[in-house]
């Protein structure tokens, strides 16, 4: 039988999934277009504000709130996780290092190395653009482990482990290697003429900060990425 849904369900905006929820953790499937947090252009419409309303059920005195433990870029769809307090947050932050995140790509052309890992050290500019630099004193080191799934004449899907999490690691890095991420505006080919950014935070897998379960949560890639690899968008 499907799951009914709840009432305090009316407080997420469609597209806008919960795939775990406890007294501690609550993990999202965010749509591509959702920004994780506010910005100085956008206060409310993001997903944490919405989860927030969510915890709170319509309530706008409870001091029940979210708390950011990490960030998908606003076309960047998936896998996310908040926290319910500021500990719960921290618990988790302290172990970032141990938690498995693999990511779904389309990039531009066929890779000549079908599995390998990606190194550079990440620094970023005034315009708040990232750049891969070999001086490990301009940068912090970025690891990043991918596998060629499927290939088309045009794209290629990648399956991809973050080993570090540095801000745009994986649209920096594929673009290095002249790969970039379809529909990246910002490292991508300036002829780009796909309208969505083609990268989606697969599954995270983590130890629970409360029981030490260990949790893995997955995402199924949107239609868009089938849409690119059916040949479709030739």
């Amino acid at each position: 039988m499907p799951k009914k849904k709840r009432p305090a369900d009316k407080h997420l905006p469609k597209g806008l999934k919960i795939l775990y929820e406890d007294k501690d953790v609550i993990v999202v499937d965010k749509p591509a277009g959702l920004l994780t947090v506010a910005t100085k252009t956008n206060k409310t419409q993001n997903a944490c504000c919405f989860l927030t309303d969510y915890i709170r059920k319509g309530y706008s005195k409870s001091r029940n709130r979210i708390f950011t433990v990490h960030r998908l870029d606003q076309w960047t769809s998936g896998v996310l996780v908040f926290a319910k307090s500021e500990e719960i947050k921290l618990r988790l932050q302290d172990n970032w290092k141990e938690t498995e995140k693999k990511y779904l790509a389309v990039v531009h052309g066929r890779l000549p190395k079908k599995e390998a890992i990606i190194t550079s050290y990440l620094a970023e500019n005034k315009a708040f653009v990232v750049y891969s630099t070999s001086d490990p004193k301009k940068g912090k080191l970025a690891q990043t482990a991918y596998k060629v799934l499927k290939e088309t004449p045009k794209f290629s899907l990648l399956e991809i482990t973050l080993l570090t999490g540095r801000k745009n690691q994986i649209r920096v890095h594929f673009a290095d290697k002249g790969h970039p991420v379809v529909g990246d505006r910002k490292y991508g080919k300036p002829a780009d003429k796909f309208r969505r950014l083609a990268l989606h935070s697969k599954s995270i897998s983590f130890k629970h900060p409360v029981t030490g379960r260990q949790l893995t949560l997955q995402s199924e890639p949107p239609d868009y990425f089938r849409f690119l690899l059916s040949g479709c968008s030739d």
